[in-house]
């Protein structure tokens, strides 16, 4: 595998996922794989989660692990051909990117949407460009529209979790205070098309996610309606994905508190279990009973963020 961005890199999704379990029995069962082997992590844009899974997955199979936080510490990187480079920007990315593959053997790349410009985001123009150019195996810790890694480990948790062979999961848009990207929920729907759930999407109108990652899944507007006996519900903001209108991309249309996810909603699913991505802003995406009660599964999602990503990584290292 030299890249992961989508669900189909994996793959056999049941394979992966027997891997994943078999990874979570015995963590550093594969250490001679990463031995004399070196990770590089890149970040655009800050983490958490990703960074400590990633870095401890890694860590796990042998590797070193390399850390650069582009907007702290490097020099400013110019990503635009053609400019004259009078500004705050030192170092083009051009330069800058083969530089970063002569020191490492994989590259995992962090980079947001920034939420203006909608075909330079969904043509993933800068972590394209570590692809073409790094010489190195890539794969995503969030791009502008893809976060692969967060998708997996909540396909691990619905798998250890649910009580019947296809469980009804639910996604459903949640208020926010800022313009949030769709990177998260455009994975989520998309490895939940390919795994076998019965899907529903539910968001008010104008937050039209890109039919590419939604695929066939069925969408409504009627958000009680979509809850209705579902196991398990993925609470998220996104901004205007400005499919039907991109004049609209990037921007906040509604602020509904009626969609936050409280015991109201919870009470018409059939026992359902709730996920989100984390970090996650308590009274506007979800309630503090809901989030603290026993059908939260925010934390062993997280702790699976370590699991999905040395799969992952494993993967890379076996192709190397």
């Amino acid at each position: 595998m030299h890249t992961f961005f989508n669900v189909e890199d994996l793959g056999c999704l049941d394979k992966a996922l027997d891997e994943a379990r078999e990874i979570k029995q015995n963590r550093f069962g594969y250490q001679s794989l990463g031995k004399n082997r070196t990770l590089l992590m890149i970040f655009f844009n800050n983490s958490l989660r990703t960074r400590l899974s990633t870095q401890k997955a890694a860590m796990n199979l042998g590797m070193n692990v390399n850390v650069l936080d582009v907007n702290a510490g490097a020099w400013k990187l110019e990503t635009e051909r053609g400019v004259i480079m009078d500004g705050d920007k030192s170092e083009h990315l051009l330069e800058a990117i083969p530089v970063m593959g002569s020191y490492c053997d994989i590259i995992g790349i962090r980079s947001f949407a920034g939420l203006t410009d909608r075909e330079f985001d969904y043509a993933e123009t800068i972590v394209q460009q570590f692809v073409k150019y790094s010489g190195r195996p890539v794969f995503a810790m969030e791009t502008a529209t893809v976060h692969p890694l967060q998708a997996f480990a909540d396909l691990i948790t619905i798998e250890e979790h649910k009580t019947k062979a296809r469980p009804k999961v639910v996604l459903t848009w949640a208020p926010h205070c800022r313009a949030l990207p769709q990177a998260v929920p455009d994975s989520f729907a998309q490895w939940m098309n390919a795994a076998d759930v019965d899907f529903v999407i539910t968001h008010p109108e104008g937050y039209e996610l890109d039919p590419k990652f939604t695929g066939n899944a069925r969408i409504t507007y009627n958000q009680m309606e979509a809850l209705e006996g579902a196991d398990f519900v993925y609470a998220k903001n996104w901004s205007c994905p400005g499919v039907t209108r991109p004049e609209d991309y990037g921007k906040i249309l509604c602020k509904d508190m009626s969609w936050t996810i409280d015991s109201r909603h919870m009470a018409v699913t059939d026992n359902g279990k709730f996920m989100h991505c984390l970090p996650v802003r308590r009274g506007l995406i979800v309630t503090d009973d809901v989030i603290e009660g026993p059908s939260s599964l925010v934390i062993p999602e997280a702790a699976n963020r370590e699991i999905s990503a040395e799969v992952v990584i494993k993967r890379m290292l076996e192709a190397l």
